[in-house]
């Protein structure tokens, strides 16, 4: 005999796999509800302004530690300037229903706050080095912190959109 028996060394029937029954996970109310977000989390202001609490604490290091004061106090100066454009900013951001506005005033208050930090450090280096060294490693470890803190808080603080 050439073809092949139906017996037990047949290949199975492809039309076998095919279920007819009922779905092997049924259908569930956990599986068919979408997911709530959970609420806005209130974090305390100490955390959210932590930049600048740091920037308090570095005034007796500095004294301390006998680093330049004309350091200190011009990138003391440098970040609460740009730190407060960038509140105004955002206040007028809010009250602004249009997106590109709202695009472009957080996007040219970015960068100018930028410059306005990275003039500083340069102006006071050219004036004294040790100076303008202070202003950078104060200016950057602020913006590290304050980078940091709005990463991790911004998050926990999102209102969920309504549906």
């Amino acid at each position: 005999m050439t073809g092949h028996s139906a017996g037990e060394d047949a290949p199975p029937d492809d039309r076998a796999l095919v279920s007819t029954g009922a779905p092997a996970v049924p259908g569930t109310h956990a599986i068919d509800t979408a997911p709530t977000a959970l609420p806005p989390m209130r974090v305390p202001v100490w955390v959210r302004y932590l930049d600048l609490v740091v920037l308090a604490v570095s005034l007796p290091v500095f004294l301390i530690a006998s680093l330049p004061m004309a350091g200190w106090a011009a990138g003391a100066g440098a970040w609460l300037v740009q730190r407060a454009i960038q509140t105004l900013v955002e206040r007028r951001a809010d009250r602004t229903t249009d997106p590109r506005a709202v695009v472009g005033l957080l996007a040219g208050s970015m960068i100018g706050r930028g410059w306005l930090v990275a003039l500083t450090i340069l102006l006071v280096g050219l004036g004294e080095s040790k100076a303008g060294l202070a202003v950078a490693l104060l200016v950057i470890s602020l913006f590290t912190i304050y980078l940091t803190v709005q990463m991790i808080v911004r998050p926990l603080e999102k209102k969920p959109r309504s549906a």
